[in-house]
């Protein structure tokens, strides 16, 4: 699950997690949901120095994640998390993880309850190649943001950057701050249109 394909050993940093390293602030606990084989997680360690734990379903992520030395738990994050008080972390990420969980809403709001803020990115499903393939092929779209085919995905939610900020405004949840990448570069005009992937920083 999750950022499992995002390698940073021996290539250049993705933009995701230049991103996501600009928000966290160092020294700080930080809970990866949906951990995968925990490069993200071995990142910030090593250019913020977090506190790191990591909660995954793989067990083979796991195994890596256990090899670079991190924390994590095999867990179904879907089934909450009732083992951690209020404000536990200083953040909780879902990076790549919340469009994959059964129950998003139900997850989100375990997240914001354990933790002071709440990192989430997900692909952008209304992506202008999306639309042209769906359009012009009349297919389910592939593209590197959403490299699985219809039948292997691991995706069970389908939402757009729009969709995500409507869902945050109904239930008041606070975007602190907010991003959108398509490649490795930034999209700032029409980021529902031309961005890849969209990333928020929430909190109550």
């Amino acid at each position: 699950m999750s950022n499992e394909n995002l390698p940073t050993s021996g290539n250049e940093v993705p933009l995701e997690y230049k991103i996501i390293e600009g928000w966290v602030t160092p020294g700080s606990s930080v809970l990866d949901l949906g951990c995968g084989n925990g490069e993200l997680l071995a990142f910030l360690l090593n250019k913020k120095q977090v506190r790191p734990q990591g909660i995954d379903i793989d067990e083979s992520a796991i195994c890596k994640c256990v090899e670079k030395g991190l924390s994590v738990f095999h867990q179904d994050i879907d089934t909450g998390l009732s083992e951690y008080p209020d404000g536990s972390f200083d953040f909780v990420i879902l990076n790549h993880s919340f469009q994959q969980v059964k129950k998003p809403k139900y997850v989100l709001n375990e997240g914001l309850r354990v933790g002071g803020k709440v990192i989430v990115s997900f692909p952008n499903f209304v992506h202008y190649s999306s639309r042209f393939q769906i359009f012009f092929r009349g297919k389910v779209p592939v593209t590197p943001a959403l490299p699985y085919s219809w039948y292997d995905t691991p995706n069970v939610h389908f939402l757009s950057i729009s969709d995500f900020i409507e869902f945050c405004n109904k239930r008041g949840i606070r975007i602190e701050n907010s991003a959108a990448i398509s490649g490795n570069h930034c999209v700032r005009f029409r980021p529902n249109f031309f961005a890849e992937t969209g990333f928020f920083m929430l909190r109550k």
